[in-house]
């Protein structure tokens, strides 16, 4: 911000939004966070300490997170620079370095670089922050929507402190309204406004624990609504719904993630929960339903096997459905495989046995087919040693005791059989060949 902008917005404060003017400028006046910025927590006593060391803030949009790290750069004693990743490039990143090196040289001052939506940040921009962060250079605060683990590099990461910011809900969004009806310096104390409580109350439910949403919501209604003739402004709950609309729903990549690993684990137990899941994802989040039949059918082997193979079955029908009549009317049939596949019995025995023939794998290196067990068909087979095979359906049972493992292994049992469903009979069967 240059001296004239400056100036200009403190001749006339309403200029700026009124999310903007409220926002706090003590961690006192902060909402919200108990969990992190409340009496005593670690967070709260690095503010008040001026020690805050390279943190990164994660959390849904209106949180907080930036007005955490203006309330930091309002305590600090040490020079605060604010980039944002969509704008900014290592070009921007080193100038900041290079002058944080001769302000801590000439003065002994830190530097704290805010890098608001680091997620923008590629690779290689990040890295270009990594020595100066090492060498105490600068103090790093990173703001991020996503989640740092998938966005923000390792070694970045392990240098900073991580501190998951909850979104606010509705009585914390009531709170900032109330402050900024109260207000008539930065607020709309200045108005002479009736609110009706109905009104803030759909404004903060609307807002979805965003502040900031609800704040110009507020200000929305306040200003457009035409005065009466005592020039007071009455905001009904009408003025606030036209004020506020359903937020769009975000469906970035790690919510993606989120809400499939919701919908596997919930095919584990909750019939309610995994169509709950499945239907917002497509309908809310406009997921394709396709990903759904994809991790469905994987979990009618990983999840349920042979405790009932008739859900594989259920959930590959499901998804021909779809490939033939489409969306919305093949909900229908994918509904019925995801209850269908929730309410069989289940058994991870497939599962395991995979991992334990993969781990074996690794542990022997080559393994040598067992003579008898090797391609006969062909002259000359009986002269290599290629005999010895006992066809199973010459014996009772179709069934007769033979090597089939490498000679190495031959006493290693990767598939157990459990009492689930239809496995019970499987298990018995293998009980009966022992």
């Amino acid at each position: 911000m240059d001296l004239f902008t400056y100036q200009e917005e403190e001749r006339q404060p309403q200029a700026k939004l009124l999310a903007d003017r409220m926002r706090p400028q003590t961690i006192d006046d902060y909402i919200g966070q108990r969990d992190v910025v409340g009496p005593g927590k670690l967070l709260r006593r690095a503010i008040e300490g001026d020690q805050v060391s390279s943190i990164l803030l994660y959390g849904p949009p209106g949180c907080g997170k930036t007005t955490l790290a203006h309330i930091i750069s309002q305590r600090t004693q040490g020079e605060f620079v604010k980039l944002n990743a969509v704008e900014a490039s290592v070009k921007d990143v080193r100038e900041v370095i290079d002058r944080a090196k001769l302000t801590k040289s000439m003065y002994g001052r830190k530097t704290i670089l805010f890098l608001d939506e680091v997620h923008r940040f590629n690779a290689s921009r990040q890295d270009a922050l990594l020595p100066a962060v090492e060498q105490g250079i600068i103090v790093f605060i990173g703001a991020t929507t996503e989640n740092p683990f998938h966005y923000v590099n390792g070694a970045l990461l392990s240098r900073s402190t991580l501190f998951q910011l909850e979104a606010l809900t509705r009585e914390d969004a009531l709170e900032a309204m109330r402050r900024a009806l109260a207000d008539p310096v930065k607020g709309l104390g200045f108005m002479k406004l009736q609110v009706a409580e109905d009104a803030l109350r759909h404004i903060a439910s609307m807002a979805g624990g965003d502040i900031r949403r609800a704040l110009n919501a507020l200000e929305l209604a306040a200003v457009t609504t035409p005065s009466q003739p005592d020039g007071s402004v009455a905001i009904t709950l009408e003025v606030a719904e036209e004020s506020i609309r359903k937020p769009t729903i975000r469906a970035d990549e790690s919510t993606q993630y989120d809400v499939l690993s919701a919908f596997h684990k919930s095919i584990r137990g909750s019939s309610d929960a995994a169509l709950f899941w499945f239907l917002y994802a497509v309908e809310k989040l406009g997921m394709d339903p396709m990903t759904f039949l994809r991790r469905l059918i994987v979990a009618c082997s990983e999840d349920i096997g042979l405790a009932n193979p008739q859900a594989m079955v259920q959930a590959v029908t499901a998804m021909d459905a779809y490939h033939k009549i489409g969306w919305p009317e093949a909900k229908y049939n994918i509904a019925q495989a995801i209850l269908f596949a929730v309410e069989s019995p289940k058994s991870n025995a497939a599962a395991v046995a995979i991992g334990n023939v993969m781990s074996t794998i690794e542990s022997i290196g080559n393994a040598e087919v067992p003579l008898h067990l090797r391609d006969a068909h062909y002259s000359g087979a009986a002269k290599l040693g290629h005999v010895g095979y006992l066809y199973p359906h010459d014996y009772p049972g179709h069934y007769v005791k033979q090597a089939y493992l490498p000679e190495r292994i031959v006493q290693k049992k990767f598939y157990s059989a459990t009492q689930q469903g239809m496995e019970d009979k499987i298990r018995q069967n293998q009980e009966r060949r022992k």
